[in-house]
């Protein structure tokens, strides 16, 4: 419901009206007019936000795997964490790198395709300084890298692409593959510049060097899986395989628990006095026939039926008939 005018305003409004200070048919072309939503169609928005977010996780759960391998890997302090998750044009990303730098071009089987795995230099420099024995600084002077450096960088980069695989399994199986390195980006045109990318970016720091690494993601790339992007679908993926674990997980348990089995002979009741009066020798007559089954309880819950007898130089039972249940 709108304000209420009072009447000094509703007299302001007629005296402006009426000296033509406002005009009706502006008024009413104003209350008229759609709203218009911008778009770009030579960037045309390809990622919706519930596919940022889900690679966010993805990316997430990808640098704690990243972070494990290289603290063992490289024996010292490592921490990678996401820093953002975006979508932009592949030419904005391509036009953001500085040369040299370590370009991997990484097939993305079973999706048609590649990705890039880019590594800057500090990063890549503070890698192989603590490989070869040092204490992972950072270099005083930027340089291009020798082809020693890269063979060490390429050994790393595939156990690290080996890695990719897990955080994926619930989208797809994918098996990342290392085509090859560059280290200008003149020579990692994959796509065309204006193709639009995901592009998630990672904070990386090994002792004291810090830096970044990037992963850029095509559209065409996913786009197959595109609908498999959602966090309703991937949620939902991750609860159906959770509960198939714990299922299993708990049959496991189920079978190796110890549980008690006891096999009644007979049952009878006397009385107090004649209990007081029990002798050694003395018979108690049991309900039971003597051809008749022996109740065998797992628990405190009838299961079975049984006849007694040997086995052995052991007293045993041997199962007859398996009690079934109404409510099974």
């Amino acid at each position: 419901m709108g304000d209420i005018l009072s009447q000094n305003e509703i007299d302001e409004l007629l005296k402006a009206l009426n000296t033509g200070e406002i005009d009706v048919q502006q008024m009413q072309t104003t209350t008229q007019e759609k709203k218009i939503r911008s778009h770009d169609f030579r960037r045309p928005s390809k990622f919706a936000k519930d596919h940022i977010k889900t690679l966010q996780i993805i990316n997430d759960t990808y640098a704690r795997l990243i972070t494990n391998f290289l603290s063992g890997y490289l024996r010292t302090l490592v921490q990678v964490e996401v820093a953002n998750v975006e979508a932009v044009s592949y030419y904005e990303f391509n036009n953001s790198i500085s040369n040299p730098v370590v370009l991997a071009v990484v097939d993305f089987t079973p999706l048609s395709g590649s990705i890039i795995f880019e590594i800057s230099p500090a990063i890549s420099f503070a890698l192989v300084d603590r490989i070869l024995g040092g204490k992972g600084t950072m270099i005083d002077k930027v340089r291009g890298f020798t082809e020693i450096e890269l063979a060490i960088i390429e050994r790393i980069i595939i156990q690290i692409l080996n890695l990719m695989k897990e955080p994926w399994e619930n989208v797809i199986a994918i098996r990342p593959r290392l085509e090859k390195i560059e280290t200008n980006a003149q020579f990692a045109q994959i796509i065309s510049p204006n193709e639009m990318v995901a592009l998630v970016t990672f904070n990386a720091r090994i002792g004291e060097v810090e830096g970044m690494i990037n992963i850029c993601i095509p559209h065409m790339v996913v786009e197959p899986i595109i609908s498999k992007l959602s966090t309703r679908f991937w949620f939902s993926t991750v609860e159906k395989e959770i509960i198939g674990e714990s299922k299993e997980l708990i049959e496991v348990k189920i079978k190796n628990t110890v549980i008690p089995i006891k096999a009644v002979l007979g049952r009878t009741t006397i009385s107090v006095n004649d209990f007081i009066e029990l002798q050694p020798g003395d018979v108690l007559p049991l309900d039971s026939a003597v051809n008749g089954n022996l109740e065998v309880l797992v628990g405190d819950l009838l299961k079975f039926y049984a006849k007694p007898g040997v086995r052995k130089n052991k007293t045993a039972v041997k199962i007859t008939d398996v009690v079934k249940r109404e409510d099974e």
